[in-house]
């Protein structure tokens, strides 16, 4: 075996109030941005990243990495914030693709952890996050996404491919 194989979990947890946000506010970008969930990644169960977000901030960079990962190339994934305009070190959250692998990074990480992953299992989870974010989130508030899309803000940083 020529290398360690990393596992990563996703969990959140929302925090904003489910009455905070109706399908009537799909283009209130200030309501949007008030929607919140806390993070938590775990890397290996170490605790490796855990914040409080922007959840429809956040679901909508994970959407819009998703629609432009193909077969044969997959894009670096970097989350940004309108919230937070300090990004010199980087991106909060980054998948950073090479050769069939790739490593997880954030600005805001708890802890230096090991972890390259499997180009195709880190693509999965990070896939399966944004389907199982656009289900929870949803149900959770009672909202249909596709309307608000096009409205959520969504900040490209200097590491970000144009999307």
């Amino acid at each position: 075996m020529d290398s360690i194989s990393s596992k990563i979990t996703f969990e959140y947890k929302f925090v904003s109030d489910k009455g905070i946000i109706s399908n009537r506010d799909k283009s209130d970008v200030p309501t949007i941005l008030a929607v919140e969930a806390t993070l938590t990644i775990k890397i290996n169960n170490e605790l490796y990243f855990e914040t409080e977000l922007a959840i429809l901030e956040f679901y909508k960079a994970l959407y819009e990495w998703k629609n432009r990962v193909t077969d044969e190339h997959t894009p670096e994934f970097h989350y940004y914030t309108i919230e937070y305009d300090d990004y010199e070190d980087g991106a909060i959250l980054s998948l950073i693709p090479f050769s069939n692998k790739a490593r997880v990074k954030s600005i805001w990480a708890e802890q230096d952890l090991y972890n390259v992953f499997d180009l195709d299992y880190i693509v999965r989870e990070f896939i399966q996050l944004e389907q199982n974010l656009k289900r929870d989130i949803e149900n959770y508030f009672g909202i249909e996404l596709k309307k608000f899309i096009k409205h959520i803000p969504l900040m490209k940083g200097p590491y970000s491919d144009d999307y």
